[in-house]
């Protein structure tokens, strides 16, 4: 009977191990699946304070844990479904689909280059008060969210693509709230910044007024940041996906060029070589994203000049 015991309790750790080496296993993928989507998620936080552009201090919070209630919907009970079922009978997509999301991604970043370059940039206004204009409001930062969480979920998806199903869908669940909670985690730290600067620029202590106005006078400086380091990752991960795409679909030569130069990089200079190797990768899909962004620019505008002449 004892002996029997020992066996049983032997068996449940030998399971409790495996548990926790799953577990171990799915955090890494996950980690793995994020960094790969590091470019969306730069651009999803650079968007999303400008939705509360406008908004009374009292409802900047609660907008942006709604617009994170809807990011996490779009995630879980939209995209991920359809995700996992394209993954598990039409794995042949992924490439072509995810090579359509990084020329997106190069469009929009190579829209707003040409925006501030031309000075037609879009400028954000004020919202209007009241719960319909919220309501509004929100409905179209969800809407602006589904697309971004799309390239997040099939940029990871691609990451861990021969991961068993279950794995696959406890892998992705993590990178969506876990992606979710820092997006929108960042984005309240942000729109309260302000908030919190004047808060201290108000008190008695001379330190806590100079943080404070500081923190208000980095706001600006902040934002615009946020933007600049958005399109260039944009522009980065989309050409880098462009490259890798073309190499799986068998155009082997712009992708060897990127690596060679790499590796030619990481090798002549030594300790400091991985970090410039991967300098020039990113500087190269870089370029390769503007180029191709730049090109579906002109595209998009002369079809938009071409139906405004029709009509």
């Amino acid at each position: 009977m004892s002996g029997g015991l020992f066996a049983l309790l032997d068996d449940v750790a030998a399971l409790a191990r495996l548990a926790a080496a799953s577990v171990d296993d799915v955090g890494a993928a996950a980690g793995r699946a994020s960094i790969k989507a590091a470019g969306v998620v730069v651009d999803d936080t650079a968007v999303t304070p400008q939705y509360v552009q406008g908004v009374a201090a009292e409802r900047e919070l609660p907008i942006v844990k709604r617009i994170a209630i809807g990011s996490l919907r779009n995630k879980i009970l939209i995209i991920l479904p359809l995700a996992l079922l394209l993954s598990q009978f039409l794995p042949w997509l992924l490439t072509p689909i995810l090579m359509a999301g990084g020329a997106f991604l190069c469009f929009e970043g190579a829209e707003k280059i040409w925006g501030k370059i031309s000075g037609h940039a879009h400028h954000e206004k004020t919202v209007e008060a009241g719960p319909d204009a919220e309501k509004t409001l929100v409905a179209g930062a969800i809407r602006t969210d589904l697309i971004l969480s799309a390239e997040i979920m099939v940029i990871s998806l691609n990451e861990v693509a021969e991961e068993p199903f279950l794995a696959r869908l406890a892998i992705l669940l993590v990178v969506a709230i876990g992606i979710t909670v820092l997006v929108y985690g960042v984005v309240a730290l942000i729109v309260k910044m302000d908030d919190v600067g004047l808060a201290l620029a108000q008190r008695s202590s001379a330190l806590a007024q100079k943080v404070g106005t500081g923190l208000v006078r980095a706001m600006p400086g902040l934002l615009a940041g946020i933007a600049v380091v958005g399109t260039a990752a944009m522009l980065w991960v989309g050409g880098h996906i462009l490259l890798v795409g073309v190499d799986d679909l068998g155009w082997h030569a712009p992708y060897e060029l990127v690596h060679h130069l790499e590796v030619a990089v990481h090798d002549a200079l030594g300790a400091v070589g991985a970090v410039a190797g991967w300098i020039v990768n990113t500087a190269l899909s870089a370029v390769v994203g503007l180029v191709v962004g730049a090109l579906v620019v002109v595209v998009v505008q002369l079809v938009g000049r071409l139906r405004h002449a029709d009509s």
